[in-house]
């Protein structure tokens, strides 16, 4: 049997690796260990215990106040014991983390083959996103297996002279909803019960990352606070994300808006669930660009940039950064124009079929049936 590692520390890696674990499960070939950093303590629980994953190894790294040189250091350090005990024969990472990067680190110190789940994505600039853009290029170098989503990315990763072990799989993100999206769900969120998505416009926003701690997240509530003075239709939800830094911002602009709801972070069925609903989404998430999308749901996404070009090309998402009158532009061409909606409403989307966890174990089969 292949002794298949994934390791991984965020709820966003979580939600796509919990389905790929799952997969290794199932699989009589591979032997599936799970390690988890908790480089996000509360919000990676959430998730794997909606998934039924038990981690093998918790590293618990989480402090308050992490900085990413910590967090890197605490990973490296925590993984050296866990890979000597357990002997992997492959340590599976996710995307663009500081756990993914360190992680990869760790193995191939280890001399473990590593594989990267969710490989080739880049906007080439260094510093946006920040350090995810930085991470992602690391672990490229550091991969042996390279699963990536699309063609575009296999495209990337071959500019930089990497063409072995490449294989395009689609996105778990999209087979995630095999455990989550169902007919007549009912919330766990108590605060998304008493919305009547049935009725009501909802326009689901998230918005958390580095680059938009400074001044962005303002913008952004801003337009929201504008927005719902000019449709009295609409009701926006928001997710905050639990960082002071977020939080800070968003709580003495927003909080007890009558159309205006702020949730905790949500479990990743009511997330899932939620965006199928919604009338439309705004985000910096790169997660959420490829998911809502299979729901036919058009997305802005709060940023300057993404490394998901083909969801641009495809038509489904909109990148608008986080300009004021911007926002409230493209959003008011949303609710206003039914035949821009339904142009990015209608538009395909381009992150595969949900079975990318199988291409992934075909793939590493492939690779141990050559050794």
């Amino acid at each position: 049997m292949i002794r298949v590692m994934s390791v991984f520390g965020t709820r966003p890696e979580a939600i796509k690796m919990c389905p790929l674990v799952k997969a290794l499960e199932a699989d009589s070939r591979c032997e599936s260990i799970v390690c988890v950093t908790a480089q996000h303590r509360e919000m990676l629980d959430s998730a794997l215990e909606y998934f039924g994953v038990k981690p093998d190894y918790d590293l618990n790294i989480m402090k308050r106040g992490q900085t990413l040189t910590g967090i890197t250091a605490d990973v490296i350090m925590g993984l050296e014991s866990v890979l000597a005990e357990s002997k992997p024969d492959i340590v599976l990472v996710h995307g663009d983390t500081t756990t993914s990067f360190a992680a990869a680190l760790a193995a191939f110190y280890a001399k473990i083959p590593v594989g990267h789940v969710e490989a080739g994505l880049r906007t080439y600039d260094r510093y946006s996103p920040y350090p995810e853009e930085i991470n992602r290029n690391l672990t490229t170098k550091l991969a042996t297996l390279h699963f990536a989503p699309t063609e575009l990315n296999r495209t990337q990763l071959a500019r930089e002279a990497v063409t072995e072990n490449v294989t395009v799989t689609g996105n778990t993100a999209l087979d995630a909803f095999a455990y989550t999206v169902k007919p007549g769900y009912m919330f766990a969120d108590e605060k998304l019960r008493g919305i009547d998505f049935d009725n009501e416009q909802v326009i689901t926003v998230t918005a958390h990352r580095r680059e938009n701690q400074n001044g962005g997240i303002e913008n952004i509530c801003r337009a929201i606070l504008k927005l719902s003075e000019m449709h009295p239709e609409l009701r926006f939800v928001y997710p905050v994300h639990l960082s002071p830094a977020v939080r800070n911002v968003v709580f003495p602009l927003l909080d007890n808006h009558p159309r205006i709801t702020l949730t905790d972070p949500v479990d990743v069925a009511d997330m899932h669930n939620m965006l199928s609903k919604s009338f439309f989404i705004m985000s910096d998430s790169g997660g959420i660009q490829e998911e809502a999308p299979s729901f036919g749901k058009p997305v802005l996404v709060l940023r300057t940039e993404t490394e998901r070009p083909e969801a641009v090309e495809a038509g489904t998402v909109k990148v608008i950064g986080t300009d004021t009158d911007r926002i409230i532009a493209e959003a008011e061409l949303l609710i206003s124009d039914k035949a821009e909606y339904d142009r990015m409403a209608s538009a395909k989307n381009p992150y595969g079929d949900g079975k990318a966890s199988l291409y992934i174990i075909e793939a590493i089969a492939r690779y141990f049936s050559k050794e």
